[in-house]
């Protein structure tokens, strides 16, 4: 039995005070006074912005707007009933949408007494205003080969009888 509780005491003398039983050990506190140094705060990441979208522009290829230097709808009709000898002279003739420019390139659509609206695709040329094609289909082959995307989408993808490019 004395071997027995030399044993016990053997076994708990090397293990010490349990630790739930232990004194909780003080931590140390900060007050909010004079003395307290703030934590620094970290400035919010800069916001990138959104990358860059190209605006379409007069001389864009991309979209067809509103010719700021290309040619006038009056300058459109002289070259139909002049050299180009596609409109007589006797007709009355109104522009309804245009001249729309993507790149060198224009397009408008001409109210054509007695006779279906007439679509027109015209470029410059040399400073000269040269006639493409003019009809009710304008998407012909020159036009979806070497025509400016603005373009092509207007005389090849407007619904007819509705607004172009929309």
């Amino acid at each position: 039995m004395l071997l027995a509780v030399a044993s016990l005491a053997l076994a708990s003398a090397g293990c010490g005070t349990p630790p739930e039983l232990r004194r909780p050990v003080p931590v140390p506190t900060t007050s909010a006074g004079p003395t307290a140094t703030a934590t620094p705060t970290v400035p919010p990441a800069p916001v990138s912005p959104p990358p860059a979208v190209p605006s379409p522009t007069a001389g864009s290829d991309l979209v067809a707007t509103t010719c700021r230097e290309g040619p006038s709808g009056d300058r459109v009709i002289t070259l139909l009933r002049g050299s180009a000898d596609v409109l007589p002279r006797s007709v009355g003739v109104r522009v309804r949408t245009g001249p729309l420019c993507a790149g060198e390139w224009q397009y408008t659509v001409l109210r054509v007494t007695g006779h279906e609206e007439l679509q027109v695709v015209t470029r410059n040329r040399s400073g000269a205003l040269e006639l493409v094609t003019a009809g009710t289909d304008v998407c012909t082959i020159e036009v979806r080969v070497a025509g400016p995307t603005g373009i092509r989408t207007l005389a090849c993808d407007a619904v007819p009888g509705g607004v172009p490019g929309a």
